[in-house]
């Protein structure tokens, strides 16, 4: 006769499936984690160690100290791409705010085209900045977009030339860049409307509240988490802009356009001071972790709480 299990043995195996069962997800993760920490992080110290060294066509491990950061805030063309980063950033992030908002509160009002007007407003999220940029491109170069289609049609005093302009041709990348990503900020808003308490607003409501008032006082204030992560998002993509820029205007006519990404590429791939390029690399890492972090931070505490 076979003698009976001990009990123990029937415990361990059940540990010991317990065990594999929370190793697994982790040795599945493992390589995807371990590219990520070498491709993505690895990377990002290896351009903050090159920030300090003399490299120019090529890497060099000659320590140089500060003397990149130095050069770069004594460049003119940086401090240009700083002050062009600070109106596009404002006017990206405000514009984009208020009309996504707005967009939201519209089609919160559950009218019938909902279905329709939604993947209208969405659409463009769904294309790369590459094409948006070329598009746009088309659209406002005087000689093939709007100004020409209109002295074609007969209004032959309109005129439009702002991406050719150096004064305006920084607000033709605002235009494209809202026209991409306002979309998906009224996505955002949409759906902190949707989770709001209907039984707050039958409230406010029963206390005869306007619709202006209600949604000033009450609705607006409770999207906050809402507008944090609009803003968190769109200045990321505001500090990293590049491929917009490129496609749409080159950084000219020029240097009215000029972004700290496209002087980033310029002097790493194309002036061959890798020192310098990789410093204003640094320098927007710094920009975005200053954004990132505190939002973060913010939110874990909360959880906490």
């Amino acid at each position: 006769m076979k003698s009976p299990p001990r009990p123990g043995a029937h415990f361990g195996g059940l540990l010991l499936k317990e065990r594999l069962q929370s190793l697994l997800p982790r040795l599945v993760l493992a390589p995807s984690f371990a590219v990520i920490l070498l491709f993505v992080y690895g990377f990002i110290a290896f351009t903050g160690y090159l920030s300090f060294t003399d490299s120019t066509m090529l890497p060099s491990f000659n320590l140089v100290g500060l003397a990149n950061y130095d050069r770069l805030f004594g460049q003119r063309s940086w401090d240009i791409a700083l002050a062009n980063l600070a109106i596009f950033g404002i006017l990206y992030i405000v514009i984009c705010t208020v009309l996504g908002l707005t967009l939201a509160i519209m089609l919160d009002q559950k009218i019938r085209i909902e279905g329709f007007l939604r993947p209208i407003y969405l659409y463009p999220m769904a294309l790369s900045f590459i094409v948006t940029g070329t598009a746009w491109k088309w659209f406002l170069d005087p000689g093939i977009g709007l100004e020409h289609t209109l002295h074609v049609w007969g209004w032959e005093s309109f005129s439009f030339t702002w991406i050719k302009d150096t004064k305006m041709a920084i607000y033709t990348v605002v235009i494209a860049a809202v026209w991409q990503s306002s979309g998906f900020v009224m996505a955002m808003f949409l759906a902190g409307l949707r989770g709001v308490d209907n039984e707050i607003l039958k409230a406010a409501q029963i206390d005869g509240a306007s619709m202006w008032n209600t949604y000033r006082r009450i609705i607006i204030p409770i999207l906050r988490p809402a507008f944090m992560s609009a803003f968190v998002v769109l200045a990321h993509l505001a500090i990293k802009a590049y491929d917009l820029v490129v496609a749409l205007t080159n950084g000219g006519p020029g240097r009215s356009t000029e972004l700290p990404a496209t002087f980033m590429y310029s002097y790493t791939f194309t002036r061959n001071e890798m020192g310098v390029g990789a410093s204003s690399a640094v320098i927007m890492l710094i920009m975005i972790a200053s954004i990132i972090v505190p939002y973060l931070y913010g939110e874990l505490r909360e959880r906490k709480q």
